[in-house]
């Protein structure tokens, strides 16, 4: 059993705590799901992830001048979010997404020909078909979910203006 006793003038102390307990949780989340949205998007600006490391630059990017992880924004652009009272996600439902957040190292990929006429590619000089081939590709971690250190303050601003007394 726990026994608390208050003294003094406690008018004050139950009328904040009561207006805590009634907060719109549900516009909070919404607001702080919405800045990490934002800074998410960033990420593909500033090639860093949460924790400020750079991303290592794609073989793509590298060859072409771009930008790693943006060449047709569809990632990026697929940064959504979901908020409501109890809580809120950031996210992307896009199936190639959880292999540039966590890497693949040694991860095999079969390829498979869309025609019957199979895969046609040049090997020491010679064509060879294929109706699938298997490769082995190692992609490394390139974060762009998460939070970042600024991240949390930003949030830890916004409920202080949330829960701040006028």
């Amino acid at each position: 059993m726990v026994s608390i006793k208050l003294e003094g003038d406690t008018k004050k102390l139950l009328y904040r705590l009561r207006s805590l307990a009634e907060t719109d949780k549900k516009s909070l989340n919404k607001v702080i799901s919405q800045l990490l949205r934002s800074s998410t998007v960033q990420r593909f600006k500033t090639q860093q992830a949460p924790d400020g490391q750079r991303w290592k630059q794609s073989i793509r990017a590298e060859r072409e001048g771009g930008k790693t992880l943006v060449q047709t924004g569809r990632l990026r652009n697929s940064i959504h979010t979901k908020s409501d009272e109890t809580g809120l996600a950031v996210g992307t439902n896009t199936i190639y997404a959880s292999t540039h957040q966590l890497g693949a190292q040694g991860r095999s990929i079969t390829i498979k020909a869309k025609t019957s006429k199979g895969l046609v590619f040049m090997i020491n000089g010679k064509w060879i078909r294929k109706k699938q081939v298997t490769v082995h590709v190692n992609i490394p971690a390139r974060p762009f979910l998460g939070i970042s250190k600024e991240d949390m303050q930003d949030i830890k601003d916004i409920i202080d203006d949330h829960f701040a007394e006028d």
